[in-house]
């Protein structure tokens, strides 16, 4: 499984059609952004179906970019069950996206 592209129309489908998502809002200008995609190529590899790992270019969808208040990128949310419960602002490890996805896909 690889990252998913969303736009600002998809994502709010992708987000209430899908128990957890973590979606990465990122500018391909952005350095840290590009530092992260290999890591969520990686973590969509290894969580399976257990999560979708979303990408949402925040230059090209201002409108998701505006309503999930974005300030800094890159920036992660992980939605469960259409909500956000958890947000990352910078480059993490892997492992700390992991935790988070494993400790909501039990629930």
């Amino acid at each position: 499984m690889t990252t998913m592209k969303v736009t600002d129309s998809s994502m709010e489908q992708v987000v209430k059609n899908n128990k957890l998502v973590l979606v990465d809002f990122w500018a391909p200008w952005c350095g840290p952004c590009r530092m992260i995609a290999p890591i969520l190529d990686k973590l969509s590899e290894k969580v399976g179906n257990k999560a979708i790992i979303a990408k949402l270019n925040v230059d090209e969808n201002p409108v998701s970019a505006t309503k999930y208040r974005i300030q800094g990128i890159p920036t992660l949310k992980l939605f469960h069950n259409g909500v956000v419960v958890e947000t990352f602002v910078g480059v993490q490890p892997s492992e700390r996206f992991e935790a988070a996805i494993n400790k909501y896909a039990g629930n």
